[in-house]
């Protein structure tokens, strides 16, 4: 059975996360310090932060995310861009790591102090280049409250923003907001006809 890239990529995050989980100078190397990656040039943290975490929630949470969008918009990718598919897939997810986190990366740049790390921002690309494709598609927070992808995208994008401005607790907001709007865009760029296509399916879309 061929695994798929998204499934390698799990594979690859879950082992890069476990070591790190069990050894304190890998965690300190591959975590995203600012301070430390424009001081000394050590910019490969903006890619090996998005494959550690913090603790089994946060590895499990992203990944059981990754899983269930990252294979659906490999899928189009593949069905869209035939052999080159792949291809853009890895350039798509190893970009929105770096582009998610670099806006933090600028503002953190003289705090010592500032670490973070995750796959969240190109995990929350993955899913807005899925609501692009499937907008009237349901999404569930937490396996409680399911709304179509559209409207549940639009309060995420609220919530991060607002959430990143107040800085209110360790989580990277700002990572998942920007990581949202460079899904969105990557998804437009693969497949153009996908943006009339989401506004045409969300102003056909009726409640009752």
């Amino acid at each position: 059975m061929d695994l798929s890239l998204t499934l390698i990529i799990i594979i690859i995050t879950v082992a890069a996360s476990l070591a790190a989980f069990n050894n304190e100078a890998l965690y300190r190397k591959g975590v995203l310090n600012p301070y430390l990656m424009f001081e000394n040039g050590e910019y490969w943290r903006l890619i090996s932060s998005g494959f550690l975490h913090g603790n089994y929630m946060h590895l499990g949470f992203n990944m059981f995310t990754f899983f269930f969008f990252g294979r659906q918009v490999e899928l189009i990718f593949n069905r869209i861009l035939g052999e080159t598919g792949p291809v853009f897939f890895i350039i798509f997810y190893i970009s929105a790591i770096i582009v998610s986190d670099l806006p933090v990366a600028f503002k953190q740049k003289n705090n010592p102090g500032y670490n973070s790390l995750g796959a969240s921002g190109a995990v929350s690309a993955l899913v807005f280049a899925s609501i692009i494709y499937f907008p009237l598609q349901d999404l569930c927070l937490y396996g409680l409250l399911c709304l179509p992808g559209f409207i549940l995208g639009v309060i995420y994008i609220i919530y991060s923003y607002f959430q990143g401005k107040r800085m209110s607790d360790n989580i990277n907001h700002e990572a998942h907001l920007y990581g949202a709007i460079y899904g969105i865009v990557f998804g437009i760029i693969v497949d153009p006809s996908a943006a009339g296509r989401f506004i045409e399916q969300v102003l056909s879309y009726r409640i009752f």
